[in-house]
C-alpha cells in the first residue's frame, strides 16, 4: 500500500533513466517522448551541459537564502531578459508556474488597488488561490478559492471584453499564449492587439501566461510575440529549469519594487538558477528555437497525410491533433504498444504533443510510424 496520497491517475510504467527524447524504464524498455512531461523538458533529458551545470552548482553551494548576494541568479536574470527580448524587464523569482501567476495577479493588484479579474474559458493558471480562481475548471475551485472576483469570457469576443472592462473594476486581464489544458485554442492577433490596447488605455494589468507556450516552445520565445504585442506581465515556469522547479515572472518596468512586496524562501536558489542558466544556454547554443519551426513543418506535414487526423492545433512544438473521437484509448496503445508518450487535455478528442525542444526529424518518423500502428490497433479492436 502506497503512503502517497491517490490524486494522480498512473501508468504502470517506471522510468529510470532518459536521455534526448528517450526515456527507459525499470524494465530497460525505450520510450519516445513526445509529451516532455507536460512541456517541461525544452534542453532535452539529461543534457550533458544541464548535468554539468547543476553538478557543478551543488557542488559549490546548492541554496542559500534571498537575503544574501547570488550571482547566479542575477546571471540568469540578465541572460533571460536578453535572450526574450525584454531587456527592460526585471525578473522575480519563483519555484512553479501556479505560484508565478499568483505572484503575477497579487503585484498587478497592489499596482491598481483593484482586485477583479478577467480571464477566458477554458483557461489554466495553476491550483494556488487566485490562480486556481483564474482557472475555467469549477471542479478543482475549493471553497476557499471562490471568494476571488473573476469573470471568463470567451476569446476573441471583443464585444463582451469592452463591456467588462468599461465597468472600470478591473485588475487585470491574464490569457495564456496558447492555451495549454483547455485544448491548444488561441487568440486571434486582432484580439491581443485590442486587449492591449484597451489595457493600456484603461490601467489595466496584462499578464501573459508563458508557462506553458514560453522559453521557444511556440516557435518564438515566447506565444505572444507571434503577435507583436508587449504585456506588463509575463508568467514563466515549466521550460525554463528543463525539469528542475523553478517560475519566474518578467515585470515591466512600470511597476515600482519595495521591499517585502513579493517574496519566496526557495525562488531562485543557487542550484535553480544555474540549472535555468544552462537551460537558456543550450536554446541559444543549439539553435532549439529555429530547430522548432523546422521540426514542426515536418510534423505537420507528415500529420497532414493521415485521415483520421482532422485538425492540427497550436504552434511550434505546442500542438494538438483533434480526431473525430475520445483519444484515450490512442494514448493507451501508443504508450504500451509503441512506448511513445503523448499528452491529453480537456478536449477528450485532441491527443496533445509537447516533446523536447531538440527532438529531430528522425524522431518523428519514428512518432508516425507507431502512431499509424496504435491507429491502425484501433480500428481492428472497433470494427
Amino acid at each position: 500500500m502506497s503512503n502517497l496520497f491517490d490524486v494522480y491517475p498512473i501508468y504502470n510504467i517506471t522510468p529510470v533513466k532518459a536521455l534526448g527524447a528517450k526515456v527507459w524504464d525499470d524494465k530497460g524498455q525505450e520510450y519516445l517522448d513526445f509529451y516532455g512531461g507536460h512541456g517541461v523538458i525544452s534542453a532535452g533529458h539529461s543534457h550533458p551541459d544541464y548535468v554539468k551545470a547543476v553538478s557543478e552548482q551543488v557542488s559549490k553551494i546548492g541554496f542559500y537564502s534571498n537575503s544574501i548576494a547570488n550571482p547566479v541568479q542575477e546571471a540568469l536574470a540578465t541572460k533571460l531578459v536578453q535572450q526574450s527580448g525584454y531587456p527592460d524587464y526585471m525578473l522575480f523569482l519563483c519555484n512553479s508556474g501556479a505560484e508565478a501567476n499568483e505572484n503575477a495577479l497579487k503585484l498587478a493588484s497592489f499596482h491598481t488597488q483593484k482586485k477583479k479579474v478577467i480571464a477566458f474559458k477554458k483557461a489554466f493558471h495553476g491550483r494556488t488561490s487566485a490562480a486556481v480562481a483564474a482557472t475555467d475548471n469549477p471542479s478543482i475551485v475549493a471553497p476557499l478559492n471562490a471568494g476571488h472576483e473573476v469573470v471568463f469570457l470567451p476569446l476573441n469576443d471583443t464585444a463582451s471584453f469592452d463591456a467588462e472592462i468599461s465597468k472600470g473594476d478591473i485588475c487585470a486581464v491574464i490569457i495564456e499564449g496558447i492555451q495549454g489544458v483547455g485544448g491548444l485554442d488561441e487568440a486571434t492577433t486582432l484580439f491581443f492587439k485590442h486587449i492591449e490596447k484597451v489595457c493600456n488605455t484603461s490601467g489595466t494589468v496584462l499578464i501573459l501566461d508563458e508557462i506553458q507556450s514560453g522559453y521557444g516552445r511556440s516557435g518564438k520565445f515566447f506565444a505572444h510575440q507571434h503577435h507583436d504585442i508587449k504585456p506588463d506581465i509575463i508568467s514563466l515556469a515549466k521550460g525554463m529549469g528543463n525539469g528542475f522547479p523553478i517560475g519566474g515572472i518578467l515585470i515591466s518596468p512600470k511597476f515600482k519594487a519595495s521591499h517585502g512586496l513579493l517574496g519566496t524562501t526557495f525562488g531562485g536558489n543557487h542550484l535553480a538558477s544555474a540549472a535555468a542558466l544552462s537551460v537558456l544556454e543550450i536554446i541559444e547554443n543549439e539553435n532549439l528555437i529555429d530547430n522548432v519551426k523546422e521540426v514542426s513543418a515536418y510534423f505537420k506535414e507528415l500529420a497532414n497525410q493521415i485521415p483520421e487526423v482532422k485538425n492540427i492545433k497550436g504552434r511550434g512544438l505546442m500542438l494538438g491533433l483533434e480526431f473525430d473521437f475520445e483519444v484515450g484509448d490512442l494514448r493507451k496503445k501508443l504508450i504500451y504498444n509503441e512506448y511513445i508518450f503523448t499528452g491529453n487535455a480537456s478536449q477528450k478528442n485532441l491527443l496533445r504533443i509537447l516533446p523536447p525542444l531538440s527532438i529531430t526529424k528522425e524522431d518523428v518518423d519514428v512518432f508516425f510510424k507507431g502512431f499509424k500502428n496504435a491507429l491502425s490497433a484501433i480500428t481492428v479492436e472497433t470494427v
